[in-house]
């Protein structure tokens, strides 16, 4: 029985493997931004709610 060995191909340069590895970063850097933007709402919009029922004055 005769024995074969596959060497792995490698496929492009080092330079692909570098830029699909900063992907996910990219995207988690969208997500934060995203989330910093909706929590900033909800903070406003939260406050608002709040005052709508505190007592003014003699009420």
């Amino acid at each position: 029985m005769s024995e074969q060995t596959f060497a792995a191909s490698t496929t492009g340069s080092g330079e692909e493997d570098t830029q699909a590895a900063l992907r996910p970063q990219a995207k988690n850097v969208d997500l934060d931004a995203l989330l910093d933007d909706i929590d900033a709402v909800l903070a406003t919009d939260a406050q608002a709610f709040v005052q709508g029922f505190v007592q003014k004055g003699g009420q």
